[in-house]
Formats: C-alpha cells, sequence, structure tokens
C-alpha cells in the first residue's frame, strides 16, 4: 500500500530518502533540499542497489508521476514507499522552501510550446509559399497537441527530456550503483 504524506509530513521526515521523479528542467527550478533527481524514466534501473527497507518519499510536480513511482518500487519489493500528495505544487502553496539550481533550461512545458508554435508556423508558411503538403506538418502538430491535452502524455516533451541541454549539470543524481543511505 502507498502511504500518501502531506508536505508538512515530508518537512518532518528527517530519515526518509526523498527521491524527485521530475525532469532535470523542473527539478532545477525548485526541488525539496533534501531530495535527489532520479527521472521516472530511470528509477528501475537506479533503484536496483537501494536498501528495499528504508524509508522512500517519491515527489513529482502534482502527484501522479510520483505515486506511479511509488507503485512501481511497491511491486519491486520496496517496502516503506510514500507519495508526496499534490507534489511540488502542494508543497509550494504551504509556503515551505525550495532550493532552485541556476539554470537557463526553460521548463519542458516552455520548449513544448516554443517547439510546437515554430513548428506550426513553419509548415503554415510553406504551405502558403513552397507547396500545399507541408500543412500535413500543420495537422500533426494540432493533432499531437490534441493527444497531449486528452492523454496528459506528450511525446514531444518526452524527446526534449533526452536532449543534451536538459541534462544535469553537476546536480545530485542517484546513480545505480549508490547505496540507499548515500542518497540522503
Amino acid at each position: 500500500m502507498i502511504r500518501e504524506l502531506s508536505p508538512e509530513r515530508v518537512a518532518e521526515a528527517p530519515d526518509a530518502i526523498v527521491i524527485d521523479v521530475r525532469e532535470y528542467p523542473e527539478y532545477a527550478a525548485g526541488n525539496i533540499a533534501k531530495s535527489r533527481l532520479v527521472p521516472l524514466s530511470t528509477l528501475k534501473r537506479a533503484a536496483e542497489n537501494w536498501d528495499r527497507n528504508e524509508n522512500y518519499i517519491f515527489v513529482c510536480k502534482v502527484g501522479e508521476r510520483s505515486l506511479r513511482a511509488a507503485e512501481q518500487m511497491s511491486a519491486l519489493g520496496f517496502a516503506n514507499v510514500a507519495n508526496l500528495t499534490g507534489g511540488i505544487d502542494a508543497w509550494k502553496a504551504q509556503g515551505l522552501p525550495l532550493d532552485r539550481l541556476e539554470t537557463k533550461v526553460w521548463s519542458l512545458e516552455r520548449q513544448v510550446r516554443a517547439g510546437a508554435g515554430s513548428l506550426v508556423l513553419i509548415t503554415a508558411i510553406l504551405g502558403l509559399t513552397v507547396w500545399k503538403w507541408f500543412f500535413a506538418g500543420t495537422i500533426f502538430v494540432g493533432a499531437g497537441l490534441t493527444f497531449s491535452g486528452i492523454t496528459n502524455y506528450c511525446g514531444m516533451a518526452m524527446l526534449l527530456a533526452k536532449m543534451p541541454w536538459n541534462k544535469p549539470r553537476a546536480v545530485p543524481v542517484a546513480k545505480p550503483s549508490e547505496a540507499a543511505p548515500a542518497l540522503r
């Protein structure tokens, strides 16, 4: 069973290992001081050598990805997993402090808006001036944005998260070879 913890309970849990499952740009923009960055896409691999009896609290923006992370870890035999209810948004709403990393990386949401907008603009201009079939690109981007809005899954964001400028620079990232106590 996954425990749901309020921001106050997380702040009062000094022995828990807090794992932030967001991507680097989100983490850099604001993170809980004692947390460690382990993006959800790398979690299973990173957790291979962790102590399954430690207390882990998973964190994301609103609590959805971190709940998935907690469920994955519970299924892998981790005994004490919890989710920060409401995520970093709830943490901020309670006025609790966040650390920020110096970064010039745009948020993934901003990168998606800029990328999708640019693709629509370019394909529309090319469709008007060069060849009408360039409008297919405009339709493709619009369909992708609609799909993203309905399913809450954004392929463009997942692709952008893998780009080199969205990778951590001098940020504590849990590696598969690290044992759980080293994550504190």
